[in-house]
């Protein structure tokens, strides 16, 4: 499972290094692939390690090409998929259309979502995560029902 919010630098060829504490995990469980992806609802990207993207990949390959809706949700996440192997110092390159999509610079954040991570460009983060906590504070947040089926 993959927690936390890491800051972490894009270097000038668009490689970030996954922190060392997921390297193992990742080389053992997954062969060190990942696949990375346009989140459709945030301005963020998704990173999956390979074997729950191929989860992704099974509810995707479900949802009907008929429907036009469903046909969008498969062409951007799909089409925007991208395999990112680590190399020996734990890096992954992401592509330039990927980093163009999330508006990454050189200070990125790459917060742990459990199956994956999201890769947000800092001050995108900073602005979204204020916007979380203030709503996480309403009463609507507070009469969640999924909130109250965790028992916080």
């Amino acid at each position: 499972m993959f927690r936390g919010a890491n800051s972490v630098s894009l270097d000038s060829k668009g490689r970030l290094a996954i922190p060392t504490r997921y390297r193992a995990e990742l080389r053992e469980k997954h062969e060190g692939v990942l696949i990375c992806t346009v989140d459709i609802r945030q301005p963020c990207l998704l990173l999956y390690p390979l074997h729950e993207w191929e989860i992704v990949e099974q509810k995707l390959l479900a949802l009907s090409n008929f429907d036009p809706m469903q046909r969008r949700i498969q062409r951007v996440m799909q089409g925007f998929a991208t395999e990112c192997e680590m190399d020996n110092s734990g890096r992954i390159l992401i592509s330039p259309t990927l980093r163009q999509h999330a508006q990454l610079e050189q200070q990125i954040m790459l917060v742990g979502q459990l199956n994956k991570f999201e890769i947000w460009q800092d001050q995108q983060w900073q602005m979204q995560i204020a916007e979380d906590l203030e709503i996480g504070s309403s009463l609507d947040m507070l009469n969640c029902d999924a909130l109250k089926n965790l028992s916080l």
